[in-house]
């Protein structure tokens, strides 16, 4: 017997179905573009670093926050949100907001320290390396959070508040000539600090309640140029200042509350808490 051809397979009805390609994989290029905007940024602020231009290696850290900010709104405004994109983002942000912090404070102090004793000289290269442990420890606990929480609060200080900290205490020190023991000592303080405060169970604003697109009152619209006034006038300084206040937030809320004994925000309150207010 004979096999029917092809015709005669089609008017039978036994036609054969097409090969199933596979999907072609890719990745969205606009927010990819910005993350990888926010890596370039660490990077260049390492090597400023390296090269000892200080204040150009904190203005990078600040270009890598600006970079981090946008990508992910973009990615949720043009609805290009992907798990690769969520995991790129995390890597970038580990080099600009983790090991660019630490490197810029070792390339600045750990050699000046270790003039005044060895002994020094070690702690402050423990810091360091203690301030980009805390940073990956931080980024991977976001991470693998997979439990619902409450989204207008951040469990520890974000990484690029704390690297806004540090990129802004060296930028300060570099522009006015802070050195000496004591601005060596206090340059390690504050990163020591900015690596407990990733680490710490305290509770930060998000600040995912404000939205961009909602209408406000006439006269808001002076706060942009206002705060853009304010930070030109003398950037290390004022962007230390914001920075700090917003450091110093949460622990500050967490003795106000512990004095008037209220739980913090976002934590779950105990059954029957509602009923013995009424």
């Amino acid at each position: 017997m004979i096999a029917p051809d092809d015709d005669t397979a089609s008017q039978d009805g036994l036609q054969t179905a097409p090969p199933v390609r596979p999907r072609r994989r890719g990745i969205y290029l606009l927010p990819n573009l910005l993350t990888t905007g926010t890596l370039f940024a660490g990077f260049y602020a390492i090597v400023a670093a390296i090269d000892h231009n200080f204040d150009r290696a904190a203005i990078a850290v600040f270009g890598a926050m600006l970079f981090d900010g946008l990508d992910g709104r973009i990615a949720r405004w043009t609805r290009t949100e992907s798990t690769f994109g969520k995991e790129y983002d995390s890597l970038c942000d580990m080099v600009a907001f983790g090991l660019a912090p630490a490197i810029v404070v070792y390339q600045w102090g750990v050699a000046a320290i270790a003039e005044y004793n060895a002994t020094w000289g070690r702690i402050g290269w423990l810091v360091t390396f203690f301030y980009a442990v805390a940073a990956a420890l931080r980024l991977a606990r976001f991470n693998a959070r997979t439990a619902v929480v409450d989204k207008r609060f951040f469990e520890g200080l974000p990484s690029p508040s704390a690297a806004a900290i540090v990129a802004a205490f060296i930028w300060c020190a570099a522009e006015y000539g802070i050195g000496g023991f004591g601005g060596l000592v206090a340059a390690f303080a504050v990163t020591a600090i900015a690596g407990v405060l990733m680490v710490s169970r305290f509770y930060y604003s998000s600040f995912k309640g404000f939205r961009l697109t909602g209408r406000v009152r006439y006269g808001y619209a002076l706060i942009v140029p206002l705060t853009f006034v304010i930070i030109a006038a003398n950037p290390p300084v004022v962007l230390l200042t914001l920075f700090g206040a917003f450091a110093a937030s949460a622990p500050l809320a967490w003795l106000w509350r512990r004095a008037r004994r209220r739980p913090p925000p976002g934590a779950a309150e105990p059954p029957g808490a509602g009923a013995r207010r009424q």
